[in-house]
């Protein structure tokens, strides 16, 4: 017997929830033109990133039996890059698919709902924290105060370093001017020496390419190739073969929607957009990771050097990183709350990140 796909397989499940609910929704002109969700990325247009959005974003219609409809738009088209959960909970968009490394400047905690600084360093752990221990319940909670459902977090990628200048030790950190995206990140580098500033994504390359920054974080190697970073920087700064990514090895995205909005769908299509949003997940995954091992042998033909810091240096940036976790973790309860969670699966056995040790003399507060 052939096994039925992933794709087929949400399109019945769909099928059913609207034959549920059918009855009930007879005669209602919503149920007939649909719920349209105006939703912003944080992908900027015609990278692989944005590709696989609007491809998602096309087939909510018809796995929901018409029911949402979304309408996807590329990053700066109706807001800002640090502005689009304001534009979400003020119904100037109806939904988002943002980094929530942007989170820091609306919350303290939301610098726990994506990577930072040598913490959970590969996605699997992310899911650890979300599910056993969890995260997704307190996430789901700091979006609603703002005015937001949570649909899910959608995995990406690990950042690189851009740079015009060879770095090849924390030491040459000092004094270089870098982009960074706030919050417990920037503060880390800034804790090395590094003189740290915050762009949004559009900004980037043109900084670099002014020379107004040395080096610049930003997404991972297929997305910068496109975006054209090899003709503005040398150099590609990662972490050791251990931790290929130091600063920020799990660069989430989400998929959230105004209260108001999510509160118009029926229940049925409420879980089955949950469930869209986890096979979105898996697939933009995927699709990053294939777009980035083509991506690497384009970089080393266009003479680009990937530099790999050594195990002292992530050592040393492990010490810096920690007395921030516990600073930006004390700022309020929701902060300590979630990074409990993420304590909590750091020290799990099978993860095996942290020791006692590690954090011998630091407790949370709040």
């Amino acid at each position: 017997m052939k096994t039925p796909s992933r794709r087929n397989f949400l399109k019945t499940a769909a099928i059913g929830s609207a034959a549920a609910v059918a009855a009930p929704w007879i005669g209602n002109v919503q149920a007939q033109e649909g719920i349209r969700i105006r939703m912003q990325s944080s992908w900027q247009p015609g990278t692989t990133g944005y590709r696989i959005f609007e491809k998602w974003a096309a087939g909510v219609a018809e796995a929901t039996g018409g029911e949402v409809r979304i309408e996807p738009f590329p990053a700066g088209a109706v807001a800002g890059a640090f502005e689009v959960a304001d534009a979400v909970r003020n119904g100037v968009l109806d939904g988002q698919n943002w980094f929530t490394v942007y989170w820091p400047g609306k919350m303290p905690a939301g610098v726990f709902l994506t990577a930072y600084p040598m913490g959970l360093s590969v996605p699997h752990q992310w899911d650890i924290m979300f599910g056993a221990y969890g995260g997704f319940g307190i996430a789901k909670d700091l979006y609603r105060k703002q005015g937001q459902e949570l649909l899910g977090y959608v995995h990406h990628d690990l950042n690189l370093i851009h740079s015009k200048v060879p770095l090849r030790s924390f030491d040459d950190f000092k004094g270089i001017k870098i982009r960074m995206p706030g919050g417990i990140v920037a503060e880390t580098f800034a804790a090395i020496g590094a003189r740290t500033t915050l762009l949004p994504g559009s900004e980037v390359y043109p900084a670099l390419e002014k020379g107004t920054i040395d080096a610049a974080d930003y997404t991972g190697a297929a997305v910068n190739y496109e975006l054209g970073f090899w003709q503005v920087a040398d150099y590609i700064i990662m972490g050791p073969p251990s931790t290929p990514c130091l600063h920020q090895a799990v660069d989430l995205m989400d998929i959230s929607v105004n209260r108001r909005i999510f509160e118009r769908m029926s229940p049925q299509t409420q879980d089955l957009m949950h469930d869209l949003v986890a096979a979105y997940s898996r697939e933009h995954y995927a699709a990053i990771q294939k777009a980035n091992a083509e991506a690497w042998p384009k970089y080393r033909e266009k003479g680009v050097e990937i530099i790999h810091l050594s195990e002292e240096d992530a050592t040393r940036f492990r010490e810096a990183a920690i007395p921030l976790w516990f600073k930006w973790a004390n700022k309020d309860p929701d902060a300590a709350r979630l990074f409990k969670a993420h304590l909590d699966t750091m020290m799990d056995p099978a993860v095996g990140l942290i020791t006692e040790e590690d954090i011998q003399g630091y407790q949370l507060n709040a």
